[in-house]
């Protein structure tokens, strides 16, 4: 176990003193408060709002330890489930093997991982999905405050005229509630790219019905600073520290 002297003037929460120190992020630091991984003066302490004061002593176990969990990256395919199956479908948590790992790992999941979905696909959707064990991780990207972009890049059949795109990037509302203004951008004949910070149920094909234009194809491209880049459409790769340290710190 680390320890840390708080030696400020005033009394600070412990978990924005933890991310001013650099120990963690603010996230982070909730998460290792949480697990009862952190002491003051001997103290096991559970409340992330805790003050210190001047003299205190903390104790921490090593941030890291918190970011060990698995966390891949995954090129989903159409067809493939990112959430829970339907009888006959397939889960994408089910095609995590050792067969279509793409470059080295030195980890894989085994019958005791618990990897889970951060973030919805659907299954006539593919692209870049984050599937983890890391709840920090999956805060940062799909909790309530998080504010991650995420791009698409879609295919429609329909008109796209001014009009249509400017309904699309604000003035649509989804189940009675009115969405996040979205960054929308015609980069073809028939194809758009869509920017956005939030994830509703089938969101893009949704906005996209309402402006009579019938998604075709849809592929998520980018979470936060996390391109999906040259990773091959079935296969996965393991998310490196500095990957999860720009999400979470994002």
């Amino acid at each position: 176990m680390q320890t840390l002297t708080y030696d400020g003037d005033e009394p600070i929460r412990l978990n924005k003193w933890l991310a001013q120190s650099g120990v963690c992020s603010r996230r982070e630091a909730d998460a290792l408060i949480l697990d009862g991984r952190v002491q003051v003066d001997g103290e096991t302490v559970t409340d992330a709002g805790r003050k210190l004061t001047r003299g205190q002593t903390v104790g921490f176990t090593d941030a890291q330890a918190v970011g060990a969990k698995m966390t891949v990256i995954y090129n989903k395919p159409v067809g493939i489930v990112s959430g829970q199956p339907e009888p006959g479908e397939t889960p994408a948590v089910r095609m995590i093997r050792r067969a279509n790992v793409f470059g080295p790992a030195d980890v894989y999941p085994d019958r005791d991982s618990k990897l889970a979905p951060v973030g919805r696909l659907d299954k006539d959707s593919h692209g870049l999905l984050i599937l983890s064990e890391d709840g920090v991780l999956a805060k940062a990207i799909i909790g309530p405050d998080s504010e991650l972009e995420k791009e698409y890049h879609v295919q429609v059949r329909g008109p796209i005229f001014e009009q249509k795109l400017k309904w699309l990037r604000h003035g649509l509302e989804l189940d009675g509630r009115k969405l996040k203004p979205a960054i929308v951008t015609q980069t073809g004949p028939q194809s758009l790219t869509f920017i956005l910070k939030e994830g509703r149920n089938r969101q893009i094909r949704r906005m996209c019905d309402m402006c009579e234009l019938r998604v075709i194809d849809l592929m998520r491209i980018r979470i936060g600073p996390l391109p999906l880049a040259n990773l091959p459409e079935g296969q996965w790769r393991l998310m490196t520290a500095a990957e999860r340290a720009e999400l979470v710190n994002k």
